[in-house]
Order: C-alpha cells, then sequence, then structure tokens
C-alpha cells in the first residue's frame, strides 16, 4: 500500500474541510427556494421532481466521463443500505416532522446532527473526537441554538413529530457512517446510489399523493406551469442533491465523520444571511451571536490534528 506524505494529507484534509463548507454553503441557500416551493406545491412533489432532476443530471455527468461511476462488478447492497438512511429515511422523517411542530423546535432537533454523528462514529467506527473536536462540534450546537431560540420559541407538543425528527438525525448520522466504511466505492458512485434510490423513491410517493388526490396532470406539469416550483427542482436537484452530496461524500471520505460534523452549523449561517440579504427577513442581536459561536466552533474542531 503506498505511504501517505505529509504533503498528501494536508492536500486531503484541505480537499475535504473545502468540501464540507461547500456543502454547508449550497445547503444553507435552499431554504429560500424550498420555501417557495412548497407553499404552491406538497413536499412529496418538490422531492419527486428533485431527486428525479438529480439522477438525470448525474446520470449525464457519468455518461459524460466527468464523474465516472464503474458499479458493474461491485455489489449495490451497501449503497442501497447507505441511500436508506439519506435520502430516503432523513428526507422524510425530517418532512414529517417539520410538518408537526414548530419551527424552533425542529431547528433545535435538526441541530443535534453533528453530536449524533460524533456518537455514531465512536460506536460504529471505533473512532473517538478528540478534545478540540468535541468541544468544537458542541460549541457549534450551542451557536444554533442561540440562534433559533433568538427568533422565539413555541411549542408543538408533538410526540410523533418528535420521533420524526430524532428518527432523521439518526438516520443522517448512521449515513455518515456508512460512507466512511464504503471506502470501495467512489464518491461519485456513493452519489448515484443515493439519487437513484432517492429518485424512485420520491417519485413513486409522489406519483401516489397525486393520484390519490386526482391531480396527476398538475404533477407532471408543475415544473412548467410555476417558475418558483422549477427554480426551487433546479436548485435542489443540481445545487443540493448533486453538488452538496458530491461534496460531502468526499468530505466524509477525506477528514471522517467528525471533522465533517463540524460543518454542519455553517448552514444555518448561510440560511440566516440569505435571508436577510434576499428575503429581507430582520437580522437580530442574538443571530450574530449565534453565527459567531457557529464560525468559532467549527474553527476549533478542526484546529487540531484529526484522530481519524
Amino acid at each position: 500500500m503506498h505511504k501517505m506524505t505529509p504533503d498528501t494529507n494536508r492536500h486531503n484534509i484541505l480537499l475535504g474541510c473545502l468540501s464540507a463548507l461547500g456543502a454547508q454553503i449550497l445547503y444553507g441557500m435552499s431554504f429560500i427556494f424550498t420555501r417557495q416551493a412548497v407553499a404552491i406545491s406538497s413536499p412529496l412533489a418538490l422531492l419527486g421532481w428533485r431527486f428525479l432532476t438529480a439522477f438525470l443530471a448525474m446520470s449525464l455527468l457519468a455518461v459524460s466521463g466527468l464523474f465516472p461511476v464503474h458499479l458493474k462488478e461491485k455489489s449495490l447492497k451497501p449503497l442501497l443500505a447507505l441511500a436508506l438512511f439519506c435520502p430516503v429515511i432523513y428526507f422524510s422523517c425530517e418532512t414529517l416532522g417539520i410538518q408537526r411542530t414548530t419551527a424552533s423546535e425542529s431547528g433545535v432537533v435538526i441541530a443535534c446532527i453533528p453530536v449524533a454523528a460524533l456518537i455514531a462514529s465512536a460506536v460504529f467506527l471505533r473512532k473517538k473526537p478528540s478534545l478540540l473536536q468535541a468541544a468544537g462540534i458542541l460549541l457549534t450546537l450551542s451557536g444554533v441554538l442561540v440562534t433559533v431560540f433568538s427568533v422565539g420559541v413555541s411549542s408543538s407538543f408533538s410526540i410523533p413529530g418528535y420521533l420524526f425528527l430524532l428518527t432523521a438525525v439518526t438516520s443522517y448520522a448512521l449515513y455518515s457512517v456508512s460512507v466512511e466504511k464504503a471506502s470501495g466505492y467512489s464518491s461519485a458512485e456513493i452519489t448515484s446510489g443515493m439519487l437513484l434510490e432517492g429518485a424512485v423513491v420520491f417519485a413513486a410517493l409522489a406519483a401516489f399523493e397525486a393520484f390519490a388526490r386526482g391531480n396527476i396532470k398538475e404533477l407532471l406539469f408543475l415544473p412548467f406551469t410555476s417558475r418558483d416550483f422549477l427554480i426551487a427542482v433546479l436548485y435542489g436537484g443540481l445545487a443540493c442533491s448533486v453538488g452538496a452530496f458530491l461534496f460531502s461524500n468526499i468530505a466524509i471520505a477525506r477528514i471522517g465523520v467528525n471533522r465533517n460534523a463540524s460543518f454542519a452549523g455553517i448552514s444555518t449561517v448561510v440560511s440566516i444571511l440569505s435571508g436577510v440579504l434576499v428575503l429581507h427577513e430582520r437580522f437580530s442581536a442574538g443571530q450574530v451571536i449565534g453565527a459567531a459561536v457557529i464560525i468559532l466552533g467549527v474553527y476549533i474542531a478542526n484546529a487540531g490534528k484529526s484522530p481519524d
């Protein structure tokens, strides 16, 4: 086996950190388009079109040779299991949880993903985080909580909603672990598997929902009759599902679950800034403090050497 040199290791860490940062920036901007789309359609319709578009785009990239995918002689079972955690279980449970809880409640629970990923890495990969990583991730979590609570707290007391959100958090943590364990697959192959399963499941669910409501025709023509829906589908499919998934899978492969998890709070910062700049939302002092704490937490988590 080729021995990794210090320069190669530094290059991997830099590429991994940049990929993790890129993924969170793309995720953070997505809420603007999603909010506009779900105002005129169901979440399942958006997810169905999003993943179908993403899979077609990824297939074109694979055929063109930009992101080669070679799965003929490889087992698909690990990829299908990985994709079951994310996007299938994660997006399904996140959507159901958000529908049944308040914005502050869902924000707090989803913010626990980095901590859940840290625990999953220690249990399943036997990789304990360094003190700096643990401190940085906990600091990032506290920054997200400050940001969420600064815009007000309300309670739904929805037990099903809490269970759906906790399942989403757990499934994302297990997805992160599965990516690091899938060392025999390239990031493009992992992403392709995720998008294929997401397209099949969510397109089928969207079609079933539309059939039950008697609006199949509306579902089929929605991207062509609504500009906001089309923009949300293109951004969600191309930027988030293809771009962010690729970045996330590259990051986990290069810097591991623990360091990748430390970047999760960046999406909160980006969502706040995009809301202020694009939607002209209020920017409170609490959000400023929360954003600063998040960035400090990310820096601390990546300041020292990784034990991975």
